[in-house]
């Protein structure tokens, strides 16, 4: 897969991908409108943050490129590729208990914190994929 160079695109199957980790200045866009929602998107080589309605749902350190990003009341799932193991915040429903798979393992349970903050880490080499699945229970 490579980065999104429009840094945010829907894709074919109506999912979202963005970010791009190759870039050496932050940049972002505003505005991005995708099923009723104003999306925005800041990206670089440090951090990648999406943003839906002025809310974090999607943030890594250091920044990664994300593709297929598919959220639903019981579901978020994508693939995520950068240049290193990445730190990843998810902004769920607060104080709710999820299953977290990393490339189809079973990783564990995790619940979120009062303000619905999931924290993930993730291992990965540049140019590996690696398949992120978060499912409420």
């Amino acid at each position: 897969m490579a980065v999104v160079k429009d840094l945010i695109t829907v894709e074919n199957d109506s999912t979202l991908s963005f970010g791009d980790y190759s870039l050496t200045a932050k940049t972002k866009k505003d505005n991005f409108q995708f099923e009723g929602d104003l999306y925005k998107i800041k990206t670089y080589k440090t951090i990648t943050k999406l943003e839906k309605n002025g809310m974090m749902i999607y943030e890594s350190v250091p920044g990664t490129t994300v593709h297929n990003f598919s959220v639903t009341d019981a579901v978020m799932s994508f693939s995520v590729e950068g240049p290193e193991d990445a730190q990843i915040t998810l902004e769920l429903e607060p104080e709710m208990e999820y299953k977290v798979f990393v490339d189809d393992t079973n990783v564990g349970r995790m619940k979120t914190n009062l303000g619905g903050k999931l924290n993930i880490s993730i291992e990965m080499n540049l140019n590996q994929v690696v398949n992120v699945k978060v499912v409420k229970l």
